[in-house]
């Protein structure tokens, strides 16, 4: 399926990677960010040197920090930091005249700090009369730019509109799958990036391929507690969303929150980490604001309180591992939570 116009809120790796695969279907593709900079990098030099050096940026894909160029975009993806997803969505909402039937697709994956409302919930608000659905899965921007083969799955509670968007975002080497469960499929996203930062603090430590492959497996069932008790359905835990993204994103080399969490092991503190990594760590944030929803929610998550112990609570890696290993024993599986 061929669109006229589609447009992408946010200039990072993974926004530009989606206007490059939106270039592949769409007439007119339109990446918003803000940097004036590299918006006229991405104009006339045809990169983004800042986050994808060594990919060429498609003609077609015009950069903008003007939001009403945006408007008559049959299609917007919010490719935004969660942080930032209320602020410039609301912004754009105001600024731009879309069609009633373009969707508005989130493509981040984080909970908002003060609200702990999910990223589809905040663009729901501000764009009230548009489908909402949400793009999610193990897809590192670094290779969807490269073409390298990717899954992701799209949650949209409305199956036409899913249908809709899994035809745009179905490509050679990019394929999707779709779900109605937008709840299940955002925690997924926004938890294992947690685990992110664990996997890396023990890669840091140098505990080895028993110790991470241990704490991923752990993780797994951590995630699917948590993601339960918050609204999500099992299934999902275990598809592209949970597993996929868990396993990418605590192996990969292209993990920010991996390579963030192997700083921390290694003994470098947050603001030392702060100040030299110049991207957003999502894994930051959604420690802090996940840790508080579980224990509002009463889930036990213990390698979440300990991740959140190291960066909020100055505890040493290696104290927050012998605790973790210290615990009291337990059975291997739990019952489902009953309602």
């Amino acid at each position: 399926m061929t669109l006229h116009k589609a447009s992408v809120l946010g200039a990072g790796s993974w926004g530009t990677a989606i206007s490059m695969l939106l270039a592949e279907k769409c007439d007119q593709v339109h990446l918003w960010g803000r940097d004036p900079k590299a918006v006229h990098t991405i104009n006339h030099k045809h990169v983004n040197h800042h986050y994808l050096p060594r990919e060429e940026i498609p003609h077609k894909i015009t950069a903008t920090t003007d939001f009403s160029d945006l408007s008559g975009s049959d299609l917007v993806i919010a490719a935004l930091p969660s942080a930032a997803m209320r602020e410039v969505t609301r912004q754009a909402a105001e600024a731009m005249e879309l069609p009633p039937e373009a969707p508005i697709v989130s493509a981040s994956k984080g909970i908002e700090a003060d609200s702990g409302k999910r990223m589809t919930e905040i663009l729901s608000e501000n764009f009230p009369n548009h489908p909402v659905a949400v793009l999610s899965g193990p897809n590192h921007a670094e290779e969807v730019a490269r073409h390298m083969a990717t899954a992701s799955v799209i949650g949209c509670t409305d199956h036409k509109v899913a249908e809709h968007l899994q035809s745009i975002f179905t490509l050679p080497f990019f394929r999707t799958y779709t779900s109605d469960d937008v709840v299940g499929i955002e925690y997924g996203g926004a938890v294992k990036n947690i685990f992110a930062l664990a996997g890396g603090i023990a890669d840091g430590l140098g505990l080895g391929d028993n110790a991470k492959a241990a704490l991923i497996t752990r993780g797994l069932a951590e995630l699917s507690r948590l993601g339960i008790a918050l609204g999500g359905r099992p299934e999902t835990f275990q598809g592209l969303s949970g597993v996929g993204d868990l396993i990418v994103t605590c192996y990969s080399a292209h993990s920010r929150n991996n390579r963030v969490g192997q700083m921390i092991g290694k003994g470098h503190n947050l603001d030392e980490i702060n100040s030299s990594v110049h991207m957003v760590v999502e894994g930051i944030p959604n420690t802090h604001n996940l840790y508080h929803l579980a224990k509002a929610k009463g889930v036990r998550t213990p390698i979440i309180d300990q991740v959140y112990a190291v960066l909020y609570e100055g505890k040493a890696a290696g104290d927050a591992l012998s605790e973790l290993l210290n615990r009291d024993p337990r059975p291997e599986s739990e019952s489902p939570p009953t309602s």
